[in-house]
């Protein structure tokens, strides 16, 4: 009598493990739906607030937040609680989320369900969790607050659960591909380049502990390797993130060289940011550049 009890008690606990499963695998594809209709701009109609409330899985309570917010304009994203990392479940659940999206965006996609499966399985190194999502989250706060402008925003890196140089560097180079990209535009489209729109951009960049960007520098942690696309394998991190810093570092450069009055400003951007330190130069394209820059400073 009691084996046959147990046995039904193992049998009604598998099956409600299987039903949470299934539950958190739906859910996930059903977020990665509203994050790829949604996440870019324009806010999504109000039923898909509650399609979002509606996912039963509790594994997902902390993801749902955290998509209701990417996919609503003057969202509060650059609030402690969103900048705050969350917990492993979260981070390897919004990293699916975000591989079910690049599926969804193939004109001849996979099954869903089976990228879910792999990605659930694959062995993903915890700091590619880091920055897949916090290149989600400032993704959002550039496509959704509009006006851009966080010249009065300090980002405190010790207030958001970073618990070591490598993931404070993540986070902070992460925030800058996204701030990057915005005078991209502006530097390599108009003919001659809009430096003046382009500095009035990096102006509105945030402090980071208190002090311009450019004089954060805690950037010496170990490489580790990620998908930067989906198109591609898994790549170092610093050559893709690092490069693209100091690629903004550069246009930042430029921008201040347009009038003399920038001449100091541009003199502590060169001495004051990595653009002076030799070893990050294996990084970047702009190595041949730096030398003849650092080379005049020199002489």
């Amino acid at each position: 009598m009691k084996k046959t009890i147990i046995y039904f008690l193992v049998i009604a606990f598998s099956q409600n493990v299987l039903s949470q499963n299934n539950e958190y695998e739906k859910g996930l594809v059903d977020l990665a739906k509203t994050y790829k209709n949604f996440h870019f701009r324009g806010d999504p109609p109000s039923n898909v607030y509650e399609e979002i409330k509606s996912i039963p899985s509790k594994k997902l309570l902390t993801a749902k937040k955290f998509i209701t917010e990417v996919v609503t304009s003057n969202n509060k994203l650059l609030t402690t609680e969103f900048l705050t990392k969350p917990d492993s479940v979260t981070l390897k659940s919004l990293y699916i989320i975000r591989g079910v999206n690049w599926n969804m965006h193939e004109a001849e996609a996979k099954d869903n369900m089976a990228i879910v499966d792999s990605l659930k399985s694959e062995k993903t190194n915890y700091h590619e969790l880091v920055s897949c999502y916090y290149g989600m989250l400032f993704s959002a706060i550039g496509n959704k607050n509009k006006p851009f402008d966080l010249s009065e925003v300090n980002l405190n890196l010790r207030d958001y659960n970073l618990i070591d140089d490598t993931e404070k560097g993540i986070f902070f180079l992460t925030s800058m591909r996204t701030f990057g990209t915005m005078i991209w535009g502006y530097i390599n489209v108009p003919k001659p380049p809009n430096y003046k729109k382009a500095l009035n951009y990096i102006n509105k960049y945030p402090k980071y502990n208190g002090i311009k960007y450019y004089r954060f520098t805690d950037l010496n942690f170990k490489d580790f390797k990620l998908t930067t696309d989906k198109r591609k394998p898994k790549e170092s991190y610093k050559n893709y993130y690092i490069n693209k810093y100091i690629e903004t570092l550069m246009y930042h450069s430029l921008c201040l060289s347009e009038k003399k009055k920038y001449r100091k400003e541009k003199d502590n951007l060169l001495l004051e940011s990595i653009l002076r330190n030799e070893s990050y130069w294996k990084y970047t394209k702009y190595k041949p550049t730096l030398e003849k820059i650092f080379k005049k400073v020199k002489e």
